[in-house]
């Protein structure tokens, strides 16, 4: 599928042209992809042809609105999560998120390892009762306050 361009008035421009210009006619190219025949312009040919590509696949994603899905979607959430982020759903990046603000705001790691969370009364009810919390087990605690 690509057009072979490499007669001497083509050489001659991939020569002295700039990359935008190079791009400019790769878009205008009916083609797919566009070979220089010219030793050293094949970085040249390769971003003429991507930012071609590139133009089409960004009109296709602003036409096109997906809903969010998985941990994107915003879920309810229980009482006790509610108390703390203040909100009624929220997507379980972004509870994560406000639970790691709240945390560093109220300085609640371990001071000799910071890998520990030292839990006040909110994180308590969110975290089962738990004194202490490694930050691994924060994404699983959290699980269960989620309504499926």
């Amino acid at each position: 599928m690509a057009a072979s361009l490499g007669c001497r008035c083509w050489l001659t421009f991939a020569s002295s042209a700039s990359a935008a210009e190079m791009a400019a006619v790769a878009a205008k190219s009916s083609s797919h992809s566009v070979a220089f025949a010219a030793h050293g312009n094949l970085r040249a040919a390769r971003f003429a042809t991507s930012a071609a590509s590139a133009k089409s696949s960004s009109t296709a994603a602003t036409t096109e609105k997906r809903p969010l899905r998985g941990i994107m979607k915003p879920k309810p959430i229980s009482p006790a999560m509610q108390e703390l982020l203040g909100v009624p759903e929220i997507p379980r990046t972004q509870a994560l998120k406000q639970i790691w603000a709240y945390i560093k705001e109220h300085n609640l790691q371990d001071p000799e390892n910071k890998k520990i969370i030292v839990c006040d009364e909110k994180l308590k009810k969110i975290f089962g009762g738990r004194e202490r919390v490694g930050f691994l087990e924060v994404s699983g605690l959290i699980n269960p306050h989620f309504m499926k």
